[in-house]
């Protein structure tokens, strides 16, 4: 589908900061303004801490037709541009309500965990929780939404498959919403701004996929997997595969496998990942000036395996490496580092000394 042009809307709240570009240029209609962009973090320069106040501009394509109110989210430079248009005044499709089906009905089968606790149930969501995330992080976003390395296809397609489990949609599907999120992160055509509010960011997006397909266009931007049969089967058998994981829960441990292996592993891991989206976008440490509003958050990485360490991969969108420091927990890198060192990783990327350089506070 082809990309939706944007118009430039007046935004009062933004009058101080507003810049208009040209509207006879042949690029979308932009909003710029600029937030002071300081961060008090115990670490070095490198770390994020930056003893003197930088600006971030960001630029948001169409602003809202109408725009109900603006605030700053606390202890943040997020300002957030609100649509008059409600969650539920508007029109839902058949993926908006599965995945609200799907996202409700995990979290309704965890609060039923208490009531099926076991150890072994206990470790199963601990192990289902690491593993999962862990082809999240290396397959779902290194390996196959920025390519920062190779491995042998049937590596991929394991790892792959085993981000599929993780009840976060397909390869495909997520894929090209994380692209779009790059190719216009904070504008009003990002999936999943902060922009628009917290929880819009956290987690609201997934039930307005029409909203992505009519701002940023269809699956034109992943036809590298579009072309692979494999991924093509993952998408349309993709709620067969999920089916099936849940009745082997049930026929390996009972109600216990069930509830806390699918119900709690998946509430947790989709919370993980959407921290990513939301907490490493408001708050948190910068390291280096990207035009964006991501942040470095240590829990944050701790709970994602290294994905909370957001600034360094906005900065480095190519890196397999996100905890680019030595103290900078980044448990996804360790395996991508095993897998070279055992030859199944190649054309592993990072970040050269002179790019640092250019991306570095000056």
């Amino acid at each position: 589908m082809a990309f939706v042009s944007t118009t430039l809307q007046p935004l009062s709240p933004f009058s101080p900061f507003v810049k208009q570009h040209n509207p006879n240029s042949n690029t979308h209609a932009l909003l710029a303004y600029q937030t002071p962009n300081s961060t008090n973090s115990l670490f070095s320069k490198r770390g994020g801490s930056v003893a003197h106040k930088k600006h971030t501009s960001v630029a948001v394509h169409g602003a809202p037709d109408q725009v109900q109110s603006s605030w700053t989210i606390p202890l943040s430079e997020v300002v957030v541009v609100r649509n008059k248009r409600a969650f539920w005044e508007r029109g839902w499709n058949s993926r908006d309500v599965r995945n609200l089906v799907i996202v409700v009905g995990v979290h309704l089968m965890s609060l039923s965990a208490p009531f099926y606790f076991n150890w072994v149930a206990f470790k199963l969501f601990l192990w289902l929780f690491w593993v999962s995330g862990l082809c999240i992080s290396l397959s779902f976003h290194r390996n196959l939404s920025h390519r920062s390395f190779d491995i042998p296809k049937w590596l991929e397609y394991l790892f792959a498959y085993g981000g599929s489990l993780a009840i976060q949609g397909d390869p495909i599907e997520w894929v090209s919403n994380h692209r779009y999120h790059h190719k216009h992160c904070e504008t009003e055509r990002d999936p999943h701004s902060p922009t628009q509010g917290f929880w819009f960011s956290h987690m609201t997006w997934i039930f307005d996929t029409g909203s992505i397909l009519k701002k940023c266009g269809g699956e034109e931007n992943v036809n590298d997997l579009v072309r692979q049969p494999f991924y093509r089967f993952l998408q349309r058998t993709i709620l067969l595969h999920l089916m099936g994981f849940a009745l082997l829960l049930y026929f390996c441990g009972g109600m216990p496998f069930l509830v806390w292996g699918l119900g709690v592993a998946t509430t947790v891991r989709l919370h993980g990942t959407f921290l990513v989206n939301s907490v490493c976008h408001i708050w948190g440490a910068r390291a280096w000036n990207t035009p964006d509003f991501s942040k470095n958050n240590w829990w944050a990485a701790i709970i994602t395996l290294g994905e909370g360490w957001h600034n360094n991969h906005h900065a480095f969108e190519f890196s397999a490496r996100h905890g680019l420091e030595w103290w900078q927990i980044d448990v996804t890198w360790y395996l991508i580092w095993f897998l070279e060192a055992i030859g199944l990783a190649t054309n592993v990327k990072l970040p050269t000394e002179a790019q640092k350089k250019r991306m570095a506070y000056n």
